[in-house]
């Protein structure tokens, strides 16, 4: 079933967006995707979107079928010098659906993540003794691998380890920080005095459940509902010294990394969908019901100034917490507060898709 969706804003300065049949609605994955205007889209005239052009470039050097002719569009456009401009292309080229789901409440939630920085060592010693690990050459024969627990304790699964480690930490939890958000930069000064910064690159993981330790410390009763933060649960293991390894081990997935050299500090981690990330324009999905590379609009507010963040962003990524239909992690960078704004985001999410006509 079709309908004639109309367009509400302006085309440039004047008339309107051509009117193209587009479907009524769409399901994928556990989602329904439901045609909406484009005023439909709260603060829609507001955003800076021409900011999101480069991550829509960049995801357009992977493109799926469905969108070829769109990035093949956006690829000859002249790069917008202006949100006008960029609005423009977008309304000509696309159109927005509202994402539900199938069953339930069509609002979600969003969280945040980021890229974080940790000082490291290539060899162990005085309080750098935590090694963040490449992939085992066994690890795809052992189905699931050991559990964090078990690859800290168990002679069998460190002895399958050794020769492995990258790096050194100081701290076990910037080292679950790191395996958490995925990727991270360290700052490697080595034997001779030189520093040197390079990414710790997500590499596989050992196939165990992801368990979030804020929802551990919530079931203890050591965090109330609602207030398990990333820096709530630092505070809690700082008071609690002689628990730090059982709140560690709540949480059975380990990382597995790979060195790249940072040559271009500017730019992000490279999501799941292979393309570098965007500060404040990437997020990652659900990919069963988002593709790696839509643009989406999403209306939730900003975890510490409970400001609206309403914005044009990317579908990039994936993540094993990041399960649903209206479910967003939105990327947050490496600079300033990025660390407290990803560690205390958990919003209410409305969310739309935008397609290609």
């Amino acid at each position: 079933m079709t309908r004639w969706t109309p367009v509400a804003f302006a085309f440039v300065l004047a008339g309107c967006a051509p009117f193209r049949p587009v479907p009524d609605t769409v399901t994928r994955g556990d989602s329904r995707w439901v045609a909406a205007r484009w005023d439909e889209l709260p603060g829609w005239r507001d955003d800076a979107v021409h900011e999101a052009w480069p991550a829509l470039l960049r995801s357009c050097e992977r493109p799926t079928p469905e969108w070829s002719r769109a990035c093949t569009s956006a690829r000859a456009a002249t790069a917008p010098r202006n949100d006008a401009q960029a609005r423009a292309w977008f309304v000509e080229h696309l159109q927005p659906y509202r994402l539900e789901p199938l069953r339930g409440a069509p609002s979600g939630l969003i969280t945040g993540y980021y890229e974080p920085t940790f000082e490291a060592r290539r060899v162990p010693g005085g309080e750098f003794r935590v090694p963040l690990y490449g992939v085992p050459a066994d690890l795809a024969t052992r189905r699931p691998y050991w559990t964090r627990q078990q690859i800290e304790t168990l002679p069998a699964a460190q002895s399958a380890l050794r020769g492995r480690e990258l790096v050194y930490l100081a701290d076990p939890l910037d080292a679950l920080a790191l395996q958490i958000q995925g990727s991270g930069r360290v700052r490697v000064t080595e034997a001779d005095g030189r520093l040197e910064v390079v990414r710790m690159a997500y590499a596989g993981h050992n196939d165990q459940p992801y368990r979030s330790v804020g929802r551990w410390l919530i079931d203890q009763g050591e965090l109330p509902p609602g207030q398990a933060s990333w820096p709530s649960i630092r505070d809690w293991a700082r008071r609690n010294p002689s628990r730090q390894r059982e709140l560690l081990w709540a949480n059975p997935r380990y990382v597995f990394f790979r060195e790249e050299p940072l040559r271009d500090p500017s730019l992000g981690p490279r999501g799941a969908q292979g393309v570098p990330l965007t500060p404040g324009r990437s997020i990652a999905v659900d990919a069963r019901n988002v593709p790696y590379g839509t643009p989406a609009w999403i209306d939730t507010t900003q975890p510490l100034s409970k400001a609206p963040l309403r914005r044009l962003v990317v579908a990039q990524d994936t993540g094993s917490a990041i399960v649903g239909p209206v479910r967003a992690d939105y990327f947050w960078g490496w600079e300033g507060d990025a660390a407290e704004q990803a560690g205390r985001m958990k919003q209410p999410l409305r969310m739309w898709v935008l397609w290609p006509r």
